[in-house]
């Protein structure tokens, strides 16, 4: 096989078995890789219905047939299970160098399976994989972890790792590769924790065989050039200020999420700006591998009493640590960034269920004594932020109960409607009620509220690859089908929406992945038709809605809440907006092909070779 691994390697926890086996190449051209090969499996070998912390759950980690070939951004892996923040399926995405690690080693996929009784780790050295005590690892931080992996196996091991948050259940725990890489969402730290896997380490240098070297040199030649070009007399925007260079976006078309989604503008927001990032804390951009952009941030608090040194934030992390809970010191929300990477946590549930607990104390529901501060929890409380997150990641104090996420917190306290959740996962950093496909997607993602399995806000907000208004929802329902299944087939190849979302418009200015196709071909030879491509990414957005409905998941979950369907946005230039979710829902299903229950209809599931699920 061509740009395809022709190994699988099943680790089973429970008895210590190590097995390879091959790859169908059927399943990989139907499905591509990453998260297509990771549905496959779940699909195939495990119950939906079953306790996600329970050995019966699956936990796969793919790459994509583009990952470590040298595409542009082709860095990613997919970690797949069934979430325990949401009882949904999860598909988490990271980059960095630990995928291109897995890719080289010889593996196209792990599949984990079972409950270890002690804990331990797994180390892959090219073709050989054995599992190893952890004993001595459990209870270390991932950076240190990621040190002592590396001590013991190989200097130029990549690791992916869980921190203490992983270890105790939080159920927003991250799997963090690379020391500050996250798969952050959904929860896929716990499900590797509750296994007694602390870790991954891998090292791999065997050469990629491309079906059209040539070919594909050539194709990425042309693909650097014409970005490049697009930036003539200065780096990317990415480059210079990171993901947070969307901070202004967000608050010029008034969709900045404030006090839990309470407002869409924040007055502070220039003071935790990727432009005050860059000016404060920058040391230097950093890359993923194959990355022309380098949008990460290597930073460090020199002074003052966050001083600290790491990666991050990103604008996610900056939206939900800081408007979200009304703080404006960069320097406190960076530091708790550095606290999730170390303790591996999702900043974004981190900072939103935050935000949703200081609404409840300021309404008075939630007691001082309960949060243990010795004052009350208050929107702009900066250092409750650092204090609460150290605590969350190490399973003290209240933040025993902040790491059960938004929902169950607000649930706890008898005001459901204040979790800003769609499925039991926080938002993003984008209120729908400004966003109308935002809203869809939020409602409809596979894995509950997230900008990475479809993100229009590309096409709403920021004009990539077009411009559609941000407003109108009545041509939303096509769009977003169409942006989500192009997703799916980016999260499959292994490459990262950065950069992707340029390649994703045709000759006729529809949303199909033409460029991405190009790259594939050149890749594996499948000689993909571009109607195939698109077919395989609806395949793989059905698949992982046939989980949901085996797991109990139907349209009664496909929801926002009423803050976002009912409360008129009070500020901003989408003042007096609200996301018209229901309008849109009908419409959706109808060019999906599923009933009004949200169930995709038989004969669409023939036409995707999902018969008989």
């Amino acid at each position: 096989m061509f740009g395809w691994r022709d190994k699988i390697l099943r680790v089973n926890l429970t008895n210590g078995a190590i097995t390879s086996e091959p790859l169908d190449p059927a399943l990989a051209r139907n499905y591509i890789g990453g998260r297509g090969l990771g549905i496959a499996y779940l699909l195939r070998e495990m119950d939906p219905a079953c306790d996600p912390l329970s050995p019966q759950n699956l936990l796969v980690m793919a790459v994509g047939p583009l990952t470590g070939t040298g595409a542009p951004t082709g860095a990613r892996y997919m970690v797949m299970t069934k979430s325990p923040l949401t009882g949904a399926v999860t598909c988490s995405n990271s980059g960095g160098q630990f995928p291109t690690a897995l890719k080289k080693a010889g593996w196209e996929a792990i599949i984990i399976e079972g409950r270890a009784p002690q804990p331990v780790y797994l180390w892959i050295d090219g073709g050989q994989a054995e599992l190893r005590p952890a004993g001595h690892l459990w209870g270390l931080d991932t950076h240190r972890c990621d040190d002592a992996l590396r001590a013991e196996t190989h200097a130029k091991a990549r690791t992916a790792v869980i921190g203490p948050a992983g270890e105790r259940g939080v159920l927003f725990a991250s799997i963090m590769n690379d020391r500050d890489r996250a798969a952050g969402r959904s929860g896929v730290g716990a499900v590797m924790g509750q296994k007694n896997l602390k870790a991954i380490a891998v090292r791999g240098d065997e050469p990629l065989a491309l079906h059209d070297p040539q070919g594909f040199k050539s194709l990425v030649k042309a693909i650097l050039e014409r970005f490049q070009a697009s930036y003539p007399d200065a780096p990317p925007p990415l480059r210079t200020y990171g993901t947070a260079v969307t901070v202004a976006a967000t608050q010029s078309y008034g969709v900045f999420p404030t006090r839990n989604f309470q407002q869409g503008t924040f007055e502070g927001w220039e003071q935790i700006s990727g432009e005050a990032l860059t000016q404060r804390f920058l040391r230097a951009p950093k890359a993923c591998f194959a990355c022309p952009i380098a949008c990460g941030r290597a930073t460090e608090i020199k002074d003052g009493p966050y001083q600290g040194r790491g990666e991050g934030p990103e604008y996610e992390t900056v939206y939900a640590m800081g408007s979200d809970c009304g703080i404006s010191d960069l320097a406190a929300l960076t530091k708790a960034n550095y606290l999730c990477n170390e303790l591996g946590l999702d900043t974004i549930t981190m900072g939103s269920t935050l935000a949703c607990a200081m609404e409840l104390s300021e309404l008075g529901l939630l007691p001082q004594a309960e949060v243990g501060l010795g004052r009350p929890l208050r929107f702009g409380d900066a250092a409750a932020l650092v204090e609460l997150t150290r605590q969350t990641g190490l399973g003290q104090g209240f933040g025993q109960v902040l790491g059960l996420g938004s929902k169950r917190l607000a649930e706890r306290y008898g005001r459901p409607e204040l979790a800003m959740v769609a499925k039991g996962q926080e938002f993003a950093g984008y209120d729908p009620r400004g966003e109308q496909g935002m809203g869809l997607a939020y409602a409809t993602s596979p894995i509950g509220a997230s900008h990475m399995r479809g993100d229009p806000a590309y096409i709403e907000l920021l004009g990539v690859p077009m411009l559609i208004d941000p407003h109108s929802w009545q041509d939303k329902p096509q769009l977003v089908k169409d942006w989500q299944d192009s997703f799916a087939v980016i999260d499959a190849a292994g490459l990262c929406v950065f950069f992707s979302v340029r390649n994703l418009v045709d000759k006729t200015r529809a949303i199909r992945p033409q460029g991405i196709m190009e790259l594939l071909n050149a890749v594996t030879g499948a000689g993909y038709t571009l109607e195939e491509l698109c077919l395989a990414g609806e395949r793989i957005f059905n698949a992982e809605r046939l989980f949901l409905g085996r797991a109990g998941l139907d349209r009664r979950h496909d929801t926002l809440p009423p803050r976002i369907t009912q409360e008129p946005l009070p500020d901003g230039p989408a003042q007096g907006r609200v996301c018209h979710l229901e309008e849109m829902l009908e419409g959706y299903y109808q060019v999906r092909g599923w009933d009004q229950q949200g169930r995709p209809a038989p004969a669409r599931l023939a036409q995707l070779g999902l018969a008989g699920g």
